[in-house]
């Protein structure tokens, strides 16, 4: 077979391929919403409490794992494989959960009072300790792009686990009203990607630039200037009582996040234009066997 033949067997399942992942955050998000809405009927029907855990976990976990596949899906220059993803998501929430819990714990203690500023810095700084290890271990084909996916994962896990256990709270507090459930697993769960998952996606993008760098003054710079913003959007956050506030603090992040992947898109794009779907590059990916680092 010669290499056009090769070329013309292959492109077409590489197109498929970009298709199914560009497109994988839907029936995520799909198959996730009629799953929570079956086990949401079952328990109204049945009232057997064994479905509550179910119904927390789909409620806290749909919207961040379908936003992880959509990043993913997008044409950016991916160095890290969906495992990798999978396991930093896992990993970096309860790290960054345990964390966080740990050191506010702590500083409640020792002020008397939690502002919101310090909650920010804390958070935030808990959730890329598990990025940073990373990019410790991983020294080469190191792209800015996969911190920014690696800090949006890491947000996922945080907020899904930081989710269920208000929705914990407010079950037990309203003696099992499921309505009070329902409406706080529909609010985290739709402003999760404007919140923790921009906020660290942000911070790890930066963070992967400074190392990319060589940790050169002007990058550390850029990298400490984007953590105090996503700090700020955090305290922000907090510091309002919800509806208007938040809806413009989720645009400005969520403005945030699509322009650092337009910046970081911009490439891939120029090498889609030129050499189609049938390039690695412009799909994204590096090839599967790559030296160890």
């Amino acid at each position: 077979m010669s290499d056009a033949d090769a070329t013309a067997v292959v492109r077409p399942a590489t197109r498929w391929m970009v298709l199914f992942r560009r497109w994988s955050w839907l029936p995520v998000l799909v198959v996730g919403a009629v799953l929570y809405e079956l086990v949401r009927l079952t328990l109204v029907d049945t009232g057997d409490p064994l479905f509550v855990p179910t119904l927390i976990l789909l409620g806290a976990a749909v919207v961040p794992v379908a936003f992880v596949a959509f990043i993913s899906g997008r044409r950016l220059s991916f160095g890290v494989s969906g495992s990798l993803v999978g396991l930093t998501a896992l990993l970096g929430g309860v790290v960054g959960v345990l964390v966080a819990g740990a050191l506010e714990s702590a500083a409640l203690r020792s002020f008397g009072d939690l502002p919101v500023i310090l909650v920010g810095l804390i958070e935030e700084m808990a959730k890329l300790l598990v990025p940073a290890a990373i990019l410790v271990l991983f020294r080469r084909n190191r792209r800015s792009a996969d911190g920014l996916l690696l800090g949006v994962a890491v947000g996922a896990g945080f907020a899904v686990l930081e989710t269920m256990g208000y929705a914990l709270v407010v079950l037990v507090g309203s003696d099992g009203d499921l309505s009070m459930v329902n409406g706080l697993l529909f609010d985290r769960g739709l402003l999760s990607p404007a919140a923790h998952m921009a906020w660290t996606g942000l911070a790890g993008a930066a963070l992967w630039w400074a190392a990319i760098e060589h940790w050169r003054f002007r990058a550390v710079v850029r990298f400490v200037v984007v953590y105090l913003i996503v700090v700020a959007l955090h305290a922000a956050w907090d510091s309002t009582g919800g509806g208007w506030a938040h809806a413009g603090l989720a645009v400005a992040s969520l403005g945030l996040l699509v322009g650092t992947v337009h910046r970081l898109g911009t490439p891939a794009r120029l090498r889609w234009a030129r050499h189609g779907p049938g390039s690695l590059q412009a799909i994204g990916r590096l090839p599967a066997r790559q030296p160890a680092p």
